[in-house]
């Protein structure tokens, strides 16, 4: 009479060890999520500025053809329009100063999303407003 005894090899996980990997993958995407959602809102922020300066170089071709900056109407009739990727983040602004020697201020209003990061501004002196998003 033979016996077998071999030892029964061991099939799938125990229920500990799925949760300690459920418990471990928690953690990290805790800490990684956030830390995500940041770089995404810089991102954001980076294209909204570069298109504020493009704005700015505009402004000042405005001035030379024509001795005054332009409205945002008048950057539209142009041909200018922001790119859908920053447009669905933020919406713009350009207010000329009335009186005295040419000036303009650049204002992007955050909008959806990107509302928590706040507002954008640039003048034409080179104002960059809040300084610590720059």
């Amino acid at each position: 009479m033979t016996q077998h005894s071999q030892a029964r090899a061991p099939r799938g996980f125990t229920l500990i060890e799925v949760m300690i990997t459920v418990a471990i993958v928690a953690i990290l995407a805790s800490i990684a999520l956030p830390s995500y959602r940041q770089y995404i809102v810089r991102s954001k922020r980076s294209a909204a500025q570069a298109q504020m300066m493009d704005i700015a170089n505009r402004q000042q071709q405005f001035l030379i053809a024509n001795r005054n900056y332009a409205d945002k109407t008048a950057l539209t009739t142009s041909g200018y329009s922001l790119p859908a990727e920053v447009s669905s983040n933020y919406s713009y602004d350009v207010a000329l100063q009335e009186s005295g020697p040419p000036t303009f201020t650049i204002t992007f209003t955050a909008i959806g999303s990107q509302q928590s990061d706040g507002n954008l501004g640039l003048t034409s002196e080179g104002v960059k407003t809040p300084s610590n998003k720059w």
